[in-house]
């Protein structure tokens, strides 16, 4: 049972995701930081403030830090199956 535990917790302090999940991220964070940057503008445009975009963007770029850069599990749905050592081409 706590060996589960640990190896639940190793899991996620290694940091490993999978291909799609490396995939995935790029797609949450490109769109992330495009609508945060819409936004922004936007806001900026509308009260004529740069202030309140700087920190709009801002906070759009730490919302995208936080989804992207931990391995959160949903990235790591697709593990890459590889052959045990030893085998393969002799």
């Amino acid at each position: 049972m706590a060996e589960e535990i640990v190896d639940k917790v190793r899991d996620v302090v290694e940091g490993q995701i999978d291909f799609d999940g490396q995939r995935r991220a790029e797609g949450v964070a490109t769109l992330l930081l495009a609508l945060s940057a819409l936004l922004a503008f936007n806001i900026g445009y509308l009260y004529q403030d740069i202030q309140k975009a700087m920190y709009t963007g801002l906070g759009g770029t730490a919302l995208t830090f936080i989804l992207v850069v931990p391995p959160w599990p949903f990235y790591n749905k697709n593990p890459v199956k590889w052959l045990p050592a030893g085998t393969g081409w002799q």
